[in-house]
């Protein structure tokens, strides 16, 4: 019934998949509905195919009774449609089925990860935090802020500081500082490619190539870890400095995205702007396996001019949004 292209694509994500839902329950119907659609377009499913919810929850390896409520998610969504005595069938057409997609909420977490964030980044915070102040700020436990305050420092966005306090790691915390930075790496990134000692190692941009496919072929990037999708786009543009062969050039673009990391964690949010990226991301490690450094090079000024572009459009969305509360 499935092809071993699907049984494939399904494995090399099923280990995060569990993962995932083990860490945010809430989350659980919402990813197994993202992965029901990913199987459907890997399988070519056609409109009226029916789902039948024991080979569904054989394949995702859980029971039959999230599989279930996945299904009557996607119904809510009109992806597929409930029959009495027959169960759900598919809805959506294949076509229709490649821009469907079902937004994962936060949890709990994630949204007081992002309120910390806005509030640093809106100077509501100081560069030294203590744990119990921040408890009483935002009325959640010691173990959540605790768990919250621990993610946030393997993002490096903060480190320990003495006694219970916490603090911040230096950061692009303006709109005129991050336009410098994008302009600096306009100048440097693109030139780079364009150093006469650049060489590509092959097999690592293959590497590079496919980890950005395998994130365009999952319909719950979203629900990623900021600092999975950061991690992604950073070691991209280190790795393209890194070919220059000139380790000043490598460490400027290191040093750049250990400033940029705060202050772009919002964009992360932002699906469309994920996928762009990536296709950018990936235009551009086609140009360099061809051997076209100039066009790759071209392609680089445009990305990052975009890049620009859709982080000043985020900041300025959360500014609206900050001035709107006061």
């Amino acid at each position: 019934m499935y092809s071993r292209r699907t049984i494939s694509v399904y494995w090399s994500t099923f280990n995060t998949i569990i993962a995932i839902m083990d860490n945010n329950p809430r989350q659980s119907r919402y990813l197994l509905a993202n992965r029901i659609i990913e199987l459907a377009r890997a399988s070519r499913f056609q409109t009226g195919f029916h789902l039948r919810e024991q080979h569904l929850a054989d394949m995702l390896q859980v029971s039959r009774t999230p599989i279930r409520a996945a299904l009557m998610l996607l119904e809510e969504r009109g992806v597929v449609e409930a029959r009495k005595n027959k169960g759900f069938i598919m809805k959506l057409g294949a076509e229709e089925l490649e821009r469907a997609e079902v937004e994962v909420p936060n949890s709990p977490q994630q949204d007081l990860y992002a309120r910390i964030v806005e509030d640093r980044l809106a100077q509501r915070l100081g560069e030294t935090v203590g744990q119990a102040e921040l408890s009483r700020r935002y009325a959640v436990d010691r173990i959540t802020m605790q768990k919250t305050l621990m993610t946030m420092a393997s993002d490096g966005l903060i480190i320990r500081g003495p006694g219970r306090n916490w603090i911040f790691q230096p950061t692009l915390d303006n709109k005129i500082a991050l336009n410098a930075s994008y302009e600096f790496r306009m100048l440097i990134e693109p030139a780079g490619i364009m150093m006469e000692d650049f060489t590509i190692v092959p097999s690592t941009i293959e590497q590079i190539r496919l980890e950005h496919l395998n994130l365009l072929a999952r319909p719950d990037f979203n629900s990623l870890p900021a600092r999975q999708l950061f991690d992604l786009d950073a070691n991209f543009h280190e790795i393209i400095a890194e070919c220059t062969g000139n380790t000043f050039v490598h460490q400027s673009i290191q040093h750049q995205n250990r400033l940029r990391r705060l202050l772009e964690f919002a964009s992360y949010s932002n699906s469309r702007r994920i996928r762009e990226w990536c296709q950018e991301h990936l235009r551009i490690l086609t140009a360099l396996q061809e051997g076209d450094r100039k066009h790759a090079s071209d392609l680089m000024k445009g990305h990052l001019d975009s890049a620009r572009r859709s982080v000043a459009r985020s900041r300025q969305k959360s500014d609206l949004l900050i001035s709107t509360q006061k």
